[in-house]
């Protein structure tokens, strides 16, 4: 008589296995980063919650919520919302257009030619931002830079143009110089999503008739979605939060002010503590809601992204 063979683990068991694992791997590391990020952002709550000037100590006092109300009544704040807002858009929506293309030029690349193609698209990325933002900087000066040189031909086009004098040109450099340097970011996210499309379904949906447009639409984006979410919530998050190109082109001259500079003003040039973290709040509220919107318009089941069922 042969023994009973043993029962096999379910899978729901196996799968609160594999999260109990996961939880003990990544908890150490996810309460040192918690208790990292927790830390500023309940003091610049408790900060935003008194008058607090550096430079006059004594007169610091409890006002509740009256920085806010300062901060939501100065159109400085609401310009500078505008034009947070509006980078991070354009910028999005651009990188997730080139990103895709460079993605999908990467995922169809001979085999040899992969491993270079990959790194030659990575290397804007792997530029400091501070580097990045003085290289162009530089490029688009009226001084020192080449960029006018390149319209000395062209009729029409003042080829001693000052970029920075403007509102128009000034955020166009600052929204170039976003894109060049973090589109190869965008493009891996999507080349990782692009790898997890079963070729099985490219290859029926081609040979049912599908145009390329039709298996992109159908068949490629909906089993990428995920990646898709991440990529825009991430660089959307970044894009929100920009502040060094816009400190080393403008400064925030010809309103082109962003609410990371705005803090960063109130904060460091003008000592206001209060008013300060206030932004700094405002701005955290800020990303959580764009947060939320990301996620409610994707809807991705994160779950079913990883494969469980």
């Amino acid at each position: 008589m042969s023994a009973a063979s043993p029962a096999k683990p379910r899978r729901s068991d196996r799968a609160k296995a594999e999260a109990r694992l996961g939880w003990l791997l990544a908890g150490p590391a996810f309460v040192v980063m918690l208790a990292v990020t927790a830390y500023p952002i309940l003091q610049a709550v408790y900060e935003s919650l008194f008058r607090n000037r550096l430079t006059a100590p004594d007169d610091r006092a409890f006002i509740g919520l009256g920085n806010y109300g300062v901060i939501l009544s100065d159109s400085l704040f609401w310009k500078s919302l505008g034009v947070t807002t509006g980078i991070m858009v354009i910028t999005v929506v651009i990188e997730m257009v080139l990103g895709f293309a460079l993605a999908l030029v990467m995922h169809r690349a001979v085999k040899r030619l992969r491993g270079l193609l990959r790194t030659a698209i990575l290397v804007p990325y792997g530029i400091i931002t501070v580097v990045s933002a003085f290289a162009w900087f530089y490029a688009f000066s009226i001084d020192s830079g080449y960029v006018n040189s390149w319209f000395d031909w062209v009729p029409g086009i003042d080829a001693d143009l000052n970029w920075f004098a403007q509102t128009g040109t000034s955020l166009f450099v600052i929204i170039a110089s976003e894109v060049w340097k973090t589109t190869p970011f965008i493009s891996l996210l999507l080349l990782a999503g692009l790898a997890q499309v079963p070729s099985d379904l490219e290859e029926a949906a081609q040979v049912d008739g599908a145009t390329w447009w039709q298996r992109m639409k159908r068949v490629v984006l909906p089993n990428m979605k995920a990646a898709v979410m991440v990529a825009v919530l991430f660089r959307a998050l970044d894009a929100f939060r920009i502040f060094d190109n816009v400190f080393i082109m403008t400064n925030g001259a010809n309103d082109t002010t962003v609410l990371s500079l705005l803090a960063y003003r109130t904060s460091i040039g003008r000592l206001e503590i209060g008013l300060g973290s206030a932004i700094s709040v405002l701005l955290f509220v800020c990303v959580i809601i764009i947060c939320f919107i990301a996620i409610k318009i994707f809807k991705v089941d994160l779950a079913g992204a990883r494969g469980e069922r």
